[in-house]
């Protein structure tokens, strides 16, 4: 029979998706290591990437458009700070997958498995608000060290926060906050994601709020600009930007992204690998026979991925689009370069907070730009505060973020940032402890 409430958020919908904050992280969920697990253990992976090569790094540096040879020389990156060749950030998206709750263990696959109870398998099946939109809203990362050729990465995700929320563009909605920690094979933490999405009722619209088009067609001038500013790129590369020089209000290099094609979102994926389970024929009947919920059928009514909407026009218009669009990883990686560019290979970001606020559709073009906000100098190391922002051709700002840089000084070097937490776990534990007392205190 099917569900009346289909679409919507209701109360006791809302309490069954809260009820799934940490359950991931609470061991009395999972049931204790088996025997057979034990004796057949091996590490598991489940991203785009096992184990992180220069190959690897190299295709997905330029599936977004770069060259540093930071990340594509071995050669070169020798000659830095770093002694040899890293991983940019954000490389870490082509590291994981989640994975359902029918292979979830407590663990992030460094260590024999522990398998969820029946009774938390069954807390996690499906959508509780099935059938309502999602929209990501915006990404904070912490960073604390680097991924190189040889490591292997570990990955846990956990619900951390639920908020109700009021939609501008929907009815009812929520604020999905999810976490994930990612450690490499000597246990070190590399980074810990913050991710919100706004899951909201799909209603038509009644108001008279402009929505944001489509790209026009561009003009030979316009596209002579773009080149323009390809061919004018500058990169700090090798040479230091020492926290001395650094001047609060001085505006970043110009960098540009664009006009967005569906063939750069085809090389995207060739390094950055799937958000979804996307795989190609009998691979994909098989994820869909698992996961029928990830497909729907296309205009000739095949079954086809939902995550289409960023490359099919039509399902793209089926899910209140005005044209198909890009990731938000995808901008998050185009802010990143940006900062490196700026700072220099002999920097590191220490944390950089994302908000996505408008579409970047296909036919857009991304200027991404920046100034210097603040710079501090601590007993160990010095940081600069960076606003830094997407902006497409209408001046309409799509992303804006901030950066925090630590940088070389007269005083000090660069010194790796450390978490508020030696185990990964516990990391989570500790931001879900965190949320939730931001919510108390704010009376939600």
């Amino acid at each position: 029979m099917p569900d009346p409430t289909y679409g919507k958020i209701t109360d006791e919908k809302l309490a069954q998706l809260k009820s799934r904050i940490g359950i991931e992280v609470d061991e009395t969920n999972f049931e204790p290591v088996s025997d057979a697990d034990a004796a057949d253990w091996k590490p598991r992976f489940l991203g785009f990437n096992h184990e992180v090569t220069p190959d690897a790094i190299r295709h997905f540096v330029e599936g977004y458009g770069d060259d540093n040879p930071l990340y594509c020389d071995g050669e070169a990156a020798a000659q830095t700070m770093w002694g040899g060749q890293i991983a940019p950030p954000t490389f870490i998206w082509s590291m994981y997958l989640n994975p359902d709750e029918k292979s979830l263990t407590l663990g992030g696959g460094d260590e024999a498995p522990r398998y969820l109870t029946d009774e938390a398998r069954l807390r996690l099946e499906g959508d509780p608000i099935r059938g309502t939109g999602a929209l990501q809203s915006n990404l904070e990362y912490e960073f604390y060290n680097p991924l190189r050729p040889g490591d292997q990465l570990f990955t846990k995700r956990t619900l951390l926060s639920v908020k109700d929320k009021p939609s501008a563009w929907g009815g009812r909605a929520v604020h999905v906050t999810w976490g994930v920690v990612s450690w490499n094979q000597d246990r070190e933490i590399v980074h810990l994601q913050r991710g919100t999405w706004v899951r909201a009722e799909r209603r038509e619209r009644t108001d008279e709020k402009a929505v944001q088009p489509a790209p026009d067609p561009y003009t030979d001038e316009q596209i002579a600009e773009i080149d323009a500013a390809y061919a004018s790129e500058v990169r700090r590369g090798s040479s230091p930007r020492h926290f001395e020089e650094v001047v609060v209000g001085e505006e970043l290099p110009l960098r540009v992204k664009g006009p967005l094609r569906v063939t750069d979102l085809i090389v995207w994926h060739g390094g950055f690998g799937q958000a979804f389970l996307t795989r190609a024929f009998r691979l994909g009947y098989e994820v869909r026979r698992e996961s029928p919920g990830l497909y729907s059928p296309n205009s000739l009514n095949v079954p086809d991925i939902v995550q289409r909407m960023h490359w099919d026009p039509e399902w793209a218009a089926k899910v209140g689009a005005a044209a198909c669009y890009d990731y938000g990883a995808l901008r998050e990686t185009w802010l990143s370069q940006l900062v490196n560019d700026w700072a220099g290979d002999a920097s590191w970001i220490k944390s950089l907070n994302v908000q996505h606020r408008k579409f970047n559709y296909i036919g857009d073009t991304t200027w991404l730009k920046g100034r210097v906000a603040s710079k501090t100098q601590f007993d160990d190391r010095a940081e600069v505060v960076l606003n830094v922002w997407c902006e497409n051709q209408r001046g309409m700002i799509t992303s804006p973020a901030e950066a925090t840089v630590i940088v070389p000084s007269k005083k000090t070097g660069v010194v790796l940032p450390k978490p508020t937490e030696k185990d990964p776990l516990d990391l989570l534990r500790s931001e879900i402890a965190r949320l939730r007392d931001q919510e108390e205190a704010i009376g939600q």
